[in-house]
């Protein structure tokens, strides 16, 4: 059972993948991280002896601190941060205990450099419908919570991308993008190493209503309407992908928590 200041395995993987989701910092030393370069999604590797330094920043938002075993490096640098004023827990069994529940893991080699503000920065062409919003979505849930996107004309995405240092998708001729007949999407979860159940499910669907295949999933035909509905409300890229960030955690908790739930009425019943 976890003690005082900490947040069980479980629990917290309750929390990954959605809006609720707190900061999480990685506070392994450099041996640990070698021996398993894998982080926790949306984890930030930090120095654990100046973690002190984010509290300003981590002020008024939920941490939760891991190291390789959840002992004495993440449970002093979640004491540093609350004697800061920084509402921090430790992760119970650490990196290790995360790793034996087979819970999804970032591979952190194949993440993209980070700009000067610390976060990544992708491009892609403009007027996104489908699989332009879903990885953003991925992005931002599971591998980078402070993502910037970029949304350009279709002829200038590898100018700006070599231009700007930024992360090019989902056009062609570049590594994060559609292979035989699997989407970006699916690219992503394969090459990030975060596939589970609840996003396969989400990929097959995406994968339907991104290539007009809505034999996949029945619920293919209904993302490609949400999506192009709401790519007649916007007319500013950002905005639409703000609005769609919530319409994919829908879809998300529905593969996840949803999926054997059905909904019936009838006014017969109604009546009764």
């Amino acid at each position: 059972m976890a003690s005082y200041n900490e947040i069980p395995v479980s629990a917290l993987a309750r929390l990954i993948g959605t809006p609720d989701c707190p900061v999480l910092l990685d506070v392994r030393i450099d041996e640990d991280f070698d021996d398993d370069p894998r982080c926790l999604p949306c984890a930030i590797r930090y120095p654990f002896r100046d973690v002190a330094d984010l509290a300003d920043e981590l002020r008024g938002r939920s941490v939760v601190v891991y190291c390789q075993k959840g002992l004495k490096i993440s449970q002093g640098a979640a004491a540093h941060l609350r004697a800061s004023g920084v509402q921090a827990e430790v992760l119970e069994g650490g990196q290790f205990a995360w790793r034996d529940a087979s819970l999804p893991m970032v591979t952190t080699v194949k993440l993209p450099p980070l700009d000067s503000s610390g976060c990544t920065v992708w491009v892609t062409r403009h007027r996104p419908k489908i699989d332009r919003i879903a990885c953003p979505w991925l992005i931002r849930r599971f591998i980078d919570p402070k993502a910037q996107f970029l949304f350009v004309a279709a002829s200038q995405v590898s100018n700006v991308a070599e231009r700007f240092n930024a992360t090019a998708f989902d056009i062609e001729d570049v590594f994060w993008s559609h292979r035989g007949d699997k989407c970006t999407f699916d690219t992503m979860i394969e090459e990030f190493g975060i596939g589970h159940d609840a996003l396969t499910k989400l990929a097959v669907i995406v994968r339907g209503a991104d290539t007009n295949r809505h034999d996949l999933a029945p619920e293919a035909a209904g993302l490609l309407a949400a999506s192009l509905g709401l790519s007649r409300m916007f007319r500013d890229d950002l905005q639409q992908l703000d609005a769609g960030m919530l319409l994919y955690d829908a879809f998300y908790r529905w593969a996840r928590d949803a999926t054997n739930e059905g909904h019936d009425w009838s006014a017969a019943s109604a009546k009764a």
